[in-house]
């Protein structure tokens, strides 16, 4: 019995290999295909052109509990929550990068095409309007005081001559810049949340000037601490993305989309009472 292949049946048998190895290839570069160009596809045919392939980078600048902070490795809050409808909407996950704050106020984050969107319990404001691509306002906000517990002081006219902390670039440093003469207090500036609360605890500053929507949540998690005063600022939340660029505007016509919806089949709620715990007011 003649066992060695003849030179036909070895050319044959290269070509079954080689046909099975293209077929294989082919069928590899199908899936990635799908899995990884659907979600670019999706968010292509709505008109946005992503900073980084498959992701929805948003900017922000971390910590400013409960609406963006780290759990871990992990960005949470109620931004986050808000714009993963964005993200879940066009089938891609949200990548958080943290990064200073006036960047993103002031645009040139995404000059320099460092994120898509930008997050953090942002007030909508004229200048910041002429810098950016804002979405409706999704949440409705105010100033307050933070004091320690056993503290006397109840108004910004009982802290004459005392420290006032507030945080870099927010409208609570602008509220209290703009009365701060008539009060006679020293505003004292802070990089972020954590650095003006902990100075709060400690005694370095006499009070603080923050959003209601973190002190609040601050109070309830340090009993030490209580807010005695609100100024009803009338200050509303947006998002933000590229001014005058057809992706921002996509994007942020695909958020006030999505807003819209959640607050009508309820999830907008549920999100609220997630972060809050309690209703959104009317």
């Amino acid at each position: 019995m003649n066992i060695v292949p003849t030179l036909r049946q070895s050319r044959l048998r290269i070509a079954v290999a080689s046909a099975a190895v293209l077929a294989l290839t082919l069928s590899a570069c199908g899936s990635d295909s799908d899995s990884g160009g659907g979600s670019e596809d999706k968010a292509k045919a709505a008109g946005i052109t992503l900073v980084k392939p498959g992701k929805l980078t948003v900017c922000t600048h971390l910590p400013y509990k409960p609406f963006q902070y780290k759990d871990g490795t992990k960005v949470v809050g109620f931004d986050v929550d808000m714009l993963d409808l964005v993200a879940k909407d066009l089938g891609i996950e949200q990548d958080v990068v943290n990064i200073e704050w006036s960047q993103i106020t002031s645009g040139a984050a995404f000059a320099a095409k460092k994120c898509d969107m930008g997050m953090g319990a942002m007030t909508i404001r004229e200048d910041r309007a002429k810098a950016l691509s804002i979405t409706e306002p999704y949440m409705d906000a105010t100033q307050v005081l933070l004091v320690k517990k056993d503290s006397p002081y109840k108004t910004l006219a009982d802290l004459k001559g005392k420290k006032v902390g507030v945080q870099a670039d927010t409208t609570g440093k602008d509220y209290a810049n703009a009365h701060k003469a008539e009060f006679g207090y020293e505003v004292i500036t802070f990089d972020d949340l954590t650095l003006l609360t902990n100075n709060v605890k400690s005694g370095r500053v006499e009070a603080g000037i923050n959003d209601n929507g973190v002190l609040y949540p601050f109070v309830s998690d340090n009993p030490d601490t209580t807010v005695v005063a609100e100024f009803d600022t009338g200050e509303k939340y947006g998002f933000a993305a590229k001014k005058d660029d057809p992706s921002g505007t996509k994007l942020v016509e695909k958020f006030n989309e999505l807003l819209t919806k959640a607050k009508s089949d309820g999830s907008y709620n549920d999100i609220y009472k997630k972060w809050f715990k309690t209703e959104p007011k009317k």
